[in-house]
């Protein structure tokens, strides 16, 4: 697909693949070498900027453990610049004497986040744009104490950019089974200049879970940490902006809510989800009142939600103002209000107008800040707006459920556009843009079941970023990573590098994770990966009951059968070996998932306490089966009691299906 021209994003300059050598091998002059067979005062420090933030410390610390894991040398971190100036040092973050060491390379960071390393022999700079407030380094959030909080964290990205591309290291998935470290007698490293400013600036909301402060059903920080995308500058939220205001201010300020056609401003259809009448000078007032609250206890914030509750089709204000905001040309498409649906214009133009005066009011307020304003194109606003253009601080947060579908309709279209088509029709307009999709659950992804649309999703994430899309936030990513491991870190590489080689990737991770394995264990997700493309072509959004269809037993004998012959190539007991077993969990959990669907099938026709028994019997089993793998399958979301699991388990009948109108209202993904 085809998008507007615009500045083109400085690319990373070709990167010197760095030789980490044994000591058999000849080594150059000119290489920076860090041998075990070498102990004692000749080994050179790794210097710390002065006064370095505390994720940037932890960060030196953490490349000092795995230099020696890779080769056995333990190098000492200082603290500031040491006089005399050592002889051959590795220098963390931007220090005024690596201006004479490096005299050719320009230290000035002109980008956000943009990193630099480089070697000459001697040294070794691994530096990156920092900022961050010495007095605001802790951050008291709803989630709890955030430590450390920077509002960039260059440095921190370029050690772990250093520690993949030179060292070699890999984090497969989260924990010690997941980890790669290549071993090595000898570390050479031949001179290199590597630069790279990161596109895509909103990278938390990619794995949300785990993004920095959660601590909903996130288990890999670490992990997200160290694939670069927690630790991003562009902190952006995926949600609506209102939701706590009827119980805020409809006391008080009744005339902010919505309009409604039979005369109320009732806060339709329910307090959290209550609109706004978003052309009323009150409403704007408030907003920027909470923006001072919000810099008040965070200081680092740059991005402020303005987009409408959910409920997207219900209770919008029907005011003179507001529907003069409104373009005569939208798409027409149904509003739902109390005991009365009707057709009008989409609210993409009246959105556009009410973020643009905000984004008006908060450069007033902030001059000079880049303070921005983020609303959301989501429900009736999806489509693109006839004439409102947003302005240059508004960021618009598109939700176009394109992940892992092909083709799907926007369910409230009445033309039938497509998410894609949308999204490419507010590229053309936009100054900045956060894709958000929403995942659903087309053949699994919420169940932990091989849900796999890896190169689908590298071609969305790749034309995501020709679009120029400045954040990603995906709701949801569930952290099951023995059904989707090779999909997840293909994702979290692109994030960091859309530019990077999304093919290479995969052979990387295949051939360092799984070894004498690669192949079978690439055919076993690969073959997964086929039979859901198919699947849900012609099934969209399937539900539970409906996945041994996709699921079969042929299917599953088959996979079973990729695995041992990934097993038998294996020695036993090796790290490939655990990274099989670990995969294995996967499809184990996926038999048992299979039986238990099935089985719930005949028990809520006609409850058989037989069946019963069995079902949780199954249920036991998984869940020690998670426990004996961790990371690899998610155990809080996929619980029988939670509501991505309906009808599972004997306990937990499913719920009654939602009336039709409610079902359309809201995003039930």
């Amino acid at each position: 697909m085809s998008f507007p021209s615009k500045p083109a994003i400085t690319r990373m300059l070709p990167l010197v693949i760095v030789s980490l050598l044994t000591s058999s091998h000849p080594l150059s002059a000119a290489d920076f070498i860090l041998s075990n067979e070498n102990p004692g005062s000749g080994r050179p420090p790794i210097v710390v900027f002065k006064d370095a933030p505390p994720r940037t410390h932890d960060a030196a610390v953490t490349l000092a453990n795995y230099i020696e894991k890779t080769c056995g040398v333990r190098l000492t971190v200082l603290d500031g610049e040491p006089k005399p100036l050592p002889r051959r040092a590795i220098w963390v973050g931007y220090q005024p004497a690596l201006k004479g060491l490096f005299p050719k390379i320009d230290f000035d960071f002109k980008h956000p986040e943009e990193i630099v390393i480089a070697a000459n022999g001697k040294h070794i700079v691994i530096a990156g744009r920092d900022r961050w407030d010495p007095a605001n380094l802790e951050i008291e959030t709803r989630e709890g104490l955030i430590k450390g909080k920077q509002r960039e964290y260059g440095t921190v990205n370029a050690v772990y950019t250093f520690l993949q591309d030179q060292l070699g290291v890999r984090w497969f998935w989260p924990g010690e089974l997941g980890e790669d470290v290549p071993k090595r007698d000898t570390i050479a490293i031949a001179p290199f200049l590597h630069r790279h400013h990161p596109q895509i600036r909103s990278r938390g909301g990619v794995f949300n879970f785990s993004s920095l402060g959660n601590k909903g059903y996130g288990r890999a920080h670490e992990w997200t940490m160290r694939q670069r995308l927690q630790l991003d500058s562009l902190a952006m939220g995926g949600g609506h902006g209102f939701g706590d205001w009827w119980d805020r201010y409809h006391d008080k300020y009744p005339e902010i809510f919505a309009f409604q056609p039979d005369g109320t401003r009732s806060g339709h259809p329910n307090p959290h989800n209550a609109k706004l009448c978003s052309s009323n000078p009150k409403v704007w007032e408030l907003w920027l009142e909470g923006v001072a609250e919000r810099l008040a206890k965070d200081p680092n914030i740059t991005v402020f939600n303005a987009s409408p509750n959910d409920g997207w089709a219900s209770g919008h204000c029907v005011c003179a103002k507001c529907s003069a905001w409104d373009h005569p040309d939208g798409e027409p498409r149904v509003f739902n209000w109390y005991h009365l649906n009707k057709e009008r214009p989409a609210l993409s133009d009246r959105d556009v107008t009410f973020a643009n005066k905000l984004g008006e009011l908060l450069e007033k307020k902030y001059p000079g800040k880049g303070y921005r304003v983020l609303m959301m194109s989501y429900g009736h606003s999806r489509p693109a707006p006839v004439k409102a253009r947003p302005a240059d601080n508004v960021i618009m947060s598109i939700v176009a459920n394109f992940f892992g579908r092909t083709h799907l309709v926007d369910r409230g279209s009445t033309r039938g556009d497509t998410y894609r088509q949308q999204f490419e029709a507010w590229a053309k307009i936009v100054p900045s843009m956060l894709w958000r999709p929403n995942t659903g659950s087309p053949a699994g992804w919420q169940q932990g079941l091989p849900d796999l649309s890896t190169q689908q999703t590298i071609r969305d994430l790749k034309d995501v970023a020709a679009a120029h899309c400045e954040g990603i936030f995906i709701d949801s990513v569930w952290e099951h990573w023995a059904t989707h491991g090779p999909q997840y870190y293909v994702m979290a590489q692109l994030v960091w590098n859309p530019a990077a080689d999304a093919d290479a990737i995969l052979d990387d991770y295949y051939q360092r994770a799984f070894g004498p394995a690669a192949q079978p264990v690439r055919e076993y997700f690969d073959a997964f990966e086929r039979a859901r493309m198919a699947f849900t072509a012609t099934n969209g959004e399937a539900g539970v009951f409906s996945f041994p269809n996709l699921y079969t037993e042929e299917r599953l004998r088959e996979s079973q059968a990729h695995l041992d012959r990934a097993a038998a190539a294996v020695p036993v007991g090796s790290a490939f070996a655990k990274r099989v077993d670990f995969v294995q969990t996967g499809l184990t959990y996926t038999l048992l998932q299979m039986e238990n669907i099935r089985l719930m099938e005949r028990y809520w026709k006609k409850k058989d306490e037989t069946i019963g028994a069995q079902v949780k019997k199954n249920w036991e089993t998984i869940e020690k089966l998670i426990a004996a793998h961790p990371y690899s399958l998610n155990w809080g979301p996929i619980r029988p009691s939670t509501p991505r699991m309906p009808g599972l388990h004997p306990d937990y009948p499913p719920k009654k299906a939602r009336k039709k109108r409610q079902a359309n209202d809201l995003d039930l993904n």
